[in-house]
Order: C-alpha cells, then sequence, then structure tokens
C-alpha cells in the first residue's frame, strides 16, 4: 500500500534519475541547505535514522527540533538526549515468535469488534514476512532419511500452529509466510528479503527510495546490518504495534565506532573474529547503543563475515552492529541474486545521499575501540555465555576450571600437576567416570565428552566460508579414516537451501554425511534448544554420573539450560571446529597440540592435518556459490513443498478460535478491556516473588525447549490427555497462555536466592513451603497481593522474546527491579504494564539482605515522569523498614501511556477503535 510521508520538510525532497527512470528521495544534503544543521560527519548508521525523521517530518510526532537534534548530536561528541518517534519499512517474524504476535492481532480483532470498532482496522500497514524455521527437532540424525523424518515429524507436532498461521495469510493484508523447510529467517532476509535501498509509492503516487529498515521479532534481526540495513530485534507486542502504524519510541542512540585494521590470517574464521569482538564489546559496556564498523579492515572483510558479526550484536549487547555501503555490498547483492536495476539504484542513492563508505570515511562517534584483525586467532565461547572467549590452545586447560566449578574439584598447582599427568579432569574423581554400552561398542563418557556436536543457526551457516571450510575438514578426515565418535550427536542445519546447493555442488555434503553430518533440516535447531533427545543410554549415564557434558555448535547462544537438558557446558565455535570437535569426542583434549584421532593404521592425526588453507575455501566458494544458485532456490519461496500446500484453513475474518486447541488459545489482555485507559497507582506492601541474579536471560525467564510431565506446563497438558511425546516444547506453545504462564520463570537452571541450592524454577508460597513459581503466583493472586522480582546486572539479556515480558504480567508481577535491563526485556516489560526499576546509590538485592520474605511498597507512581526517581520502602520480617531511591525505567513520554493503557496493544487498540 502507499507510504505516507512527511509534507512539511518539501524543500529536501529531491529526485534521483537512473537511466529513464526517476525516484523521489530525502535528501541530508538539502536538509543542511535548509538550515537543519550539519550533518556532514554523523555515522551512516545514524544518517539512516535522520532520513526516517525527514521522510516523516509532520510537526507533530516528528519535528524540525528532531531533526536539529541530529547535527547537536555531532556537535555534543555523539550524545543528545532527545525521544524520536521512528518508523522501520517493514517486519520481520519466526514462527516462535510470529505465532503469538498473529494471536495478538487475532485478539485484537474480537476485542476491537467488542469495543464497536472495525475487525478490518486491525492490519498490518507495514510489510510483514514471517518464516517458519524455529519448528524442525532433530528427533533423527547420522542418516540418509534425518531430514524427510524430521519434517514428517515437525508437522505432526506442530499442524495446529501451521494452519493457523496460514489463516493469518489469508486474514491479514501485507502479511506473507515462508513456510517449513526453506530456511533461517535471519539468512532468508539476508539473502533475499532484504534490498539495502527501498521504493515504495507515497500518498502522491510518486515512487520514493529510503533506505531498507526493520524490527524483527527475534534478537538477531540485526544480521541484517552486514548488508546495510539497519534492524534489531524488539518484543512480539512492540513489532505489533509497528505493524499497525504505531512508531517506535526511541531516544537518539549513542554509536560506538569499532574500527577494524589489518586482514585475517591463515588458519582463522569469521566466527574466530566475532567471538572477539563479542568479548570486547561486552567489556566495553553497549548496551542500547549502536555499534557501527569501520576503517581500512572493511576492504578485505567479506560480507559473510560483516552479517556474522552484525548477527551477534545481542551476545555484545549492542542495539546493531551496523556496516555502511560499499563496494563488497554490491558484490554480495549481485551474487545473491538481486535485480541488477535494485542494484544500480542503491550505489546511486547511497552515493547521492551520503551512505557510500569513502576510503576516508571517519564520523563522529561516541566513543571508539580498535582490533586489528591480523591478531585473532582460533577460539571457543562457553561454557554458558557467548562473551566467555577462550583461544583453541587454552580451551582443554580452561574446562579443568569449568570443571572444578561444577565439582569442587582442587584446583591447586599439586591437582594440575596430577591432571597432567593422565586423567584431565576426574584426576581426584575416577569414581564418576561412567561407561554405557551402545550398539555392541563399549565406550567411558566423562566430564567433557561432547555428546552434541551441531553445524547450525544462521551466525555461520550464511557463511560460504566456514561452511566449505567444515566440509574440507571432513574430506580430508573421512580420507584418512577419521569418523565422529559414536557418543556424539551430529548434524547439519543449515539456514538456507542454498548452503546445500553448493555444499553439493563441490562435492562436499558426501564428506559431511560420511562422518555423519547428515541434513537434519533447514531451521534453528540446536542453537534454539531443538537438538532433540539423546540417545536414551547415553542420556542415563550422564544422570547416573552426574556428568559436565557437552556440546559444540557454530551458533549464537550458549546460555544454561538452552542447548539440551542433559547438558551442562556448551561451547560457541565455526563450523570447522565443530567437525574436528565430533571427531574428538572430548573438551579436555588440546586441538592445537594434541591428536583428535588416528588412521585406521594406528597414525596419529591432529588438527593441522585437517585444515584446509584459505585458498582452497576462496576457490571452491567462488566455483560453488552462484548467483544462479540463489536465483533458483528462492524462485518459489512462498509456496512451500507438498506439505504445506495441502494445508487449509478458513478465510473468516476473525478466529474461531477452537477450545480444544492445546496450541493456540484466545489470550486474556483485552477481554472486558473497557474503552479508557486507567491510572498508574502505587505498588503497596508487593510480595516477592523472585530474588535472581547477574545475567539472567530470556531463556531463564521464558525458556523455549523441552519440559517434563511434572512441571506445571507438563500437569497442564497431561489433564488435557496429551501424552507426554506430544509435549514439543515451550517455543511452540507459544499460542497458548497456560502452558506459557506456566513456563515462566521454569528453566531448569534458573537460581532463585530465596531458596538455598535449589535449581529450577521454583520460590515460596503464601505459606513459607518450597513450591513452583507458578503455583505460588496463583496462590498470592487469590489473596490479591501484587508482586515484584529483583535481579542482579544484564536483567533480561538474551532473546527477544515477548513471553518473558507476557510471563511476568500475567503471574501478577507489578515491577521489576534490577541493577540494569538489558534493551529489548525493559521495552517488552513496558509494552506489558510492568514497569522496570534500577536501583540507585549502589544498593543491590545483596546489599539490602534480601531473602525474599520482605514486603514491597513504591511510592510517586501516579505522578511520575519518565527516568524519574521514586522512593521504595523494604519492610523486613522483623518489621524494619528501610527506605531506598530507585530509577523508574520508563524512559518515555508514550511509555508513560502505554503503562496507563496497561501495555502498548491496550494503547493501540483503543486509538483504532476511537478512530472507527
Amino acid at each position: 500500500m502507499p507510504i505516507t510521508v512527511g509534507q512539511d520538510t518539501a524543500k529536501t525532497r529531491k529526485t534521483l534519475t537512473l537511466g529513464d527512470q526517476s525516484v523521489a528521495y530525502y535528501s541530508i544534503a538539502a536538509a543542511e541547505a535548509a538550515g537543519l544543521g550539519d550533518f556532514s560527519r554523523l555515522p551512516a548508521a545514524l544518517k539512516v535514522v535522520l532520513e526516517n525523521m525527514l521522510r516523516f517530518e509532520d510537526g507533530k510526532t516528528v519535528t524540525l527540533d528532531d531533526i536539529k537534534a541530529f547535527s547537536e548530536w555531532a556537535e555534543n561528541g555523539g550524545r543528545a538526549n532527545r525521544e524520536l518517534a521512528y518508523r522501520p519499512a517493514r517486519v520481520l517474524m519466526q514462527d516462535f515468535t510470529g505465532v503469538p504476535a498473529v494471536v495478538d492481532l487475532a485478539a485484537m480483532r474480537d476485542g476491537i469488534k467488542a469495543l464497536g470498532g472495525d475487525a478490518q482496522k486491525i492490519n498490518p500497514l507495514n510489510p510483514v514476512d514471517l518464516v517458519i524455521d524455529h519448528s524442525v527437532m532433530i528427533d533423527e540424525f547420522g542418516n540418509p532419511r534425518a531430514f524427510q523424518m524430521n519434517v514428517d515429524r515437525e508437522y505432526e507436532r506442530n499442524m495446529e500452529r501451521y494452519t493457523f498461521l496460514k489463516w493469518g495469510q489469508k486474514a491479514f493484508n501485507n502479511f506473507r509466510v515462508v513456510p517449513p523447510g526453506t530456511g533461517i529467517c535471519h539468512q532468508v532476509n539476508l539473502e533475499y528479503l532484504a534490498q539495502t535501498v527501498w521504493t515504495d509509492e507515497d500518498q502522491s503516487g510518486e515512487l520514493v527510495a529510503y533506505p531498507d529498515t526493520l524490527v524483527g521479532t527475534d534478537s538477531h534481526t540485526t544480521m541484517i546490518n552486514g548488508v546495510a540495513v539497519l534492524g534489531w530485534g524488539v518484543g512480539g507486542i512492540e513489532a505489533e504495534a509497528a505493524m499497525l502504524g504505531q512508531p517506535i519510541s526511541m531516544l537518539i542512540p549513542e554509536v560506538v565506532g569499532f574500527k577494524l585494521t589489518g586482514e585475517m590470517i591463515e588458519g582463522t574464521t569469521g566466527t574466530d573474529l566475532v567471538l572477539k569482538v563479542v568479548e570486547m564489546l561486552r567489556a566495553k559496556g553497549v548496551v542500547g547503543k549502536f555499534v557501527e564498523f569501520y576503517g581500512s579492515g572493511l576492504d578485505t572483510l567479506p560480507l559473510a563475515d560483516r552479517a556474522t558479526i552484525a548477527n551477534m550484536a545481542p551476545e555484545y549487547g549492542a542495539t546493531c552492529g551496523f556496516f555502511p555501503i560499499d563496494d563488497e555490498t554490491l558484490r554480495y547483492l549481485r551474487q545473491t541474486g538481486r535485480d541488477e536495476d535494485r542494484i544500480a539504484l542503491v550505489e546511486a542513492y547511497a552515493k547521492e545521499n551520503g551512505f557510500w563508505r569513502t576510503p576516508d570515511y571517519d564520523p563522529v562517534y561516541t566513543d571508539t575501540l580498535e582490533l586489528d584483525m591480523g591478531t585473532i586467532v582460533p577460539a571457543i565461547s562457553g561454557p554458558k555465555r557467548p562473551q566467555d572467549y577462550t583461544t583453541l590452545d587454552k580451551a582443554a586447560a580452561a574446562f579443568y576450571d569449568v570443571v572444578s566449578e561444577f565439582r569442587g574439584i582442587d584446583t591447586t598447582d599439586e591437582a594440575r600437576d596430577m591432571a597432567s599427568e593422565g586423567d584431565a579432569i576426574t584426576a581426584n574423581n575416577n569414581d564418576l567416570r561412567k561407561s554405557v554400552k551402545v550398539e555392541g561398542e563399549e565406550y567411558e563418557l566423562r566430564d567433557g565428552s561432547v555428546v552434541i556436536a551441531s553445524i547450525t543457526s544462521c551466525t555461520n551457516t550464511s557463511n560460504p566460508y566456514v561452511m566449505i571450510g567444515a566440509g574440507l575438514v571432513a574430506r580430508k578426515a573421512r580420507a584418512l579414516g577419521l569418523d565422529s565418535k559414536p557418543w556424539v550427536k551430529t548434524s547439519l542445519a543449515p539456514g538456507s537451501q542454498v548452503v546445500s546447493h553448493y555444499l553439493e555442488a563441490a562435492g562436499l555434503q558426501e564428506d559431511l554425511d560420511a562422518i555423519g553430518f547428515n541434513l537434519v533440516g533447514y531451521g534453528c535447531t540446536t542453537c534454539i534448544g531443538n537438538s532433540g533427545p539423546l540417545q536414551k543410554e547415553i542420556s542415563e549415564a550422564i544422570a547416573k554420573g552426574d556428568l559436565v557434558a557437552t556440546s559444540v555448535l557454530s551458533g549464537n547462544r550458549n546460555f544454561e539450560g538452552r542447548i539440551s537438558p542433559d547438558v551442562r557446558a556448551n561451547y560457541l565455535a565455526s563450523p570447522p571446529l565443530v567437525v574436528a570437535y565430533a571427531l574428538a569426542g572430548d573438551m579436555n583434549i588440546d586441538l592445537v597440540n594434541e591428536p583428535l584421532g588416528q588412521t585406521p593404521d594406528g597414525k596419529d592425526v591432529y588438527l593441522k592435518d585437517l585444515w584446509p588453507t584459505q585458498k582452497e575455501i576462496a576457490e571452491l566458494v567462488e566455483k560453488t556459490v552462484t548467483r544462479e544458485a540463489f536465483q533458483s532456490k528462492y524462485a518459489d519461496v512462498f509456496e512451500g513443498d507438498e506439505k504445506w500446500r495441502t494445508v487449509e484453513t478458513t478465510g473468516d475474518e476473525t478466529y474461531d478460535w477452537p477450545p480444544q486447541s492445546t496450541y493456540i488459545q484466545n489470550p486474556p489482555y483485552f477481554q472486558g478491556m473497557g474503552a479508557e485507559p486507567g491510572t498508574i497507582s502505587n505498588i503497596e506492601n508487593a510480595g516477592i516473588l523472585a530474588v535472581l541474579g547477574d545475567m539472567v536471560t530470556t531463556d531463564h525467564i521464558s525458556p523455549a525447549g523441552s519440559f517434563k510431565p511434572d512441571t506445571p506446563a507438563g500437569k497442564y497438558l497431561t489433564e488435557r490427555q496429551v501424552p507426554v511425546s506430544e509435549f514439543n516444547s515451550y517455543g511452540s506453545r507459544r499460542g497458548n497462555h497456560e502452558v506459557m504462564m506456566r513456563g515462566t520463570f521454569a528453566n531448569i537452571r534458573i537460581k532463585n536466592e530465596m531458596l538455598s541450592g535449589v535449581e529450577g524454577g521454583y520460590t515460596k508460597g503464601p505459606d513459607g513451603e518450597q513450591t513452583s513459581i507458578f503455583d505460588a503466583a496463583m496462590a498470592w493472586s487469590e489473596q490479591g497481593k501484587p508482586l515484584v522480582i529483583f535481579g542482579g546486572e544484564q536483567y533480561g539479556a538474551g532473546s527477544s522474546r515477548d513471553w518473558a515480558a507476557k510471563g511476568t504480567a500475567l503471574l501478577g508481577v507489578k515491577a521489576v527491579i534490577a541493577e540494569s535491563f538489558e534493551r529489548i526485556h525493559r521495552s517488552n516489560l513496558v509494552g506489558m504494564g510492568v514497569i522496570p526499576f534500577e536501583f540507585t546509590g549502589g544498593d543491590t538485592r545483596k546489599t539490602l539482605g534480601l531473602t525474599g520474605d520482605e514486603s514491597i511498597s513504591i511510592k510517586g507512581l501516579d505522578t511520575i515522569t519518565p527516568q524519574a526517581e521514586v522512593p521504595c520502602e523494604i519492610t523486613y520480617p522483623d518489621g524494619k523498614v528501610k527506605e531506598i531511591t530507585l530509577k523508574c525505567r520508563i524512559d518515555t513520554a508514550i511509555e508513560i501511556e502505554y503503562i496507563e493503557h496497561g501495555g502498548v496493544l491496550h494503547y493501540v487498540l483503543r486509538n483504532l477503535a476511537k478512530s472507527a
């Protein structure tokens, strides 16, 4: 549909002519000529936001003062405290987050009809693409049947969800679904959907060119910044508001410049580079900031490596990691099959409007840091955070310390000497070594045994250099007679079908198959916890020995409890190293100095014997990664296979909400909602539901993986005659609030400090006894008692999942008080009507001596202003009262309105109903 652009900046609207075609655009140079400021040294990432202001300036939502603030930002060294109304061009979703978003839209149609409005008002105004990529699970692996069997099982498990998504595709305008088995949303976006420069008609029918921008309901939406498309992850609730025309409220961000110099050396990969970048930026502290990469190092950095770095922006905490447009951008667009007219427009527009990276590109940044890529060495990250960077030559020794933390093993020099003589980890714990018989072969599992090795995730499977590299390691290993260890669950789950095309064209898929890396599906799989069950005997041995089993994956997340319930230590690595660890089968082996295995005649084989040269990799990439391959694989991207085409659904404008469904239920958010908002109330005598530590991730708050029958969610499904084999995962059940409420704070590794030495989703109930968090919340609700959560630093890190906020709200939590918040989760909490607060004055949950038995009151909320400080009274069990000051993290004026309405969707729904 036509875009609507502002009228008051007509002087900045210019025409760009390419051949016989002309397009309008909003000129930053013209804005300077009109006296709106000096924008010449703005970072390219911020120029994208500036252009958005020029295009939508209307004197109300966006004003000339908003535009002038960008000039002030540069004058003030990269800082300006200015709230903006930003409008992205489009929205990207995946099915785990997309299903609940479509559920919300369907519920909003019911809600607006109840308020006397028109259901058709609930329609995306911006293009929305949903890619089904999170549902395939690795049940079958290591054989030629794996892919088809996993796909068949995926449809069996998820038919209710797919029927619902097909209904949404018919019912809503501007909403497309990319069917299962196509690829991962971020890779499909990078390889096909993104255009770098977008075009559309405005309200007068004239074609307008502008930067491609988006938000996505997945934190790794940031991957698209590698191709100079400004995008980041938001919660589903914020994305839904953007779909419905609500601008995204944001402050002009600080922009940290990351200067890359030098070039990568032989034997290193883009994965090694990004793991170092993650470590550096986490140490720097870039939460809520843009990071822009610049410097001479970009001249030799392929776009595939740029995309890998951009992908992991959530891991280093930034809103995005942006790469400006240059010749490499054009090369990639051409290679991946974009239209030549589009490529010409990208180049002309970027050069004309100041988005092109020139050799002297050196804008103003808020802060900078620098990395010589020639210093990068092979590395992994783990065991439970992406920023836990370890060089490969120190990985085995570092694992000793990992196990010592779990085991309480002596880490003195004497103990290390004992370990070096033989049993690297269990020198003092030989009784912990367990053996299990599998398929007639006897072998031992121990602390450090690699039980999962998975080439997975868009982070690396989008990069042909590391994928070809993995295939060449497999080829050399196969030629020497090596194979993956029998206890390793191996899998290959590319982010798009193009990967299979070039692996097959290079003859490398056959080599990967030979050592167990058969295709298992096109989706996120292990990276989001869909690793599937381990072999029964292996799982039992791990449990019996209480072993620290490990996984190695080419993904972006390795949080506790995420990858597999049987695995305690998870490591991120490049695809070639994933293959190497599958061959070695043990994290205790020093891959740099010790053999991975032996040839059939007993000769030791080292990693250096298998590692391909950059020349070998580059030659195969040049030969097999072709423009024609991308055009062929994306020619019918929305059609799907025969299974998808046979999914039947209705064309009704509202959904019929089958009462028997355990996947899709009408959520309670809008039921009984009045036409007018309420007011913000003070919090009086609230109970504490949980006291949590540092780096509590959204995986801890709302896990995505499997769950057991004795959990509240498991009991709910069992009561509805759902067999355990059909439980699927929390992620797949996100369309059912009853399951997701019960799964909130239910991660098996979460630690509530109200209880001593207890892991999992437990707390104290009203009677003071240990119970599940869900049951305690429901018991408190019956007593009419509000609840709060306490946390440490970086509360809500990780995935953008809105259910971490939705579940919190539905449990009756009115406030979350933490030392600091990650950007997306803070926004999601506000979007669900939960108020985030931060400690001030050095107070923390520890300095206050909180046990969870206190009562909390927070005043000043009835007159709250953005980021105001308010008093909080803590009443201890002995009657002592302590007053502290909290900073309210309602950051903008519009967010106050969201809280008054009970959430952003309530705000949008009431406004749409009034406009009707």
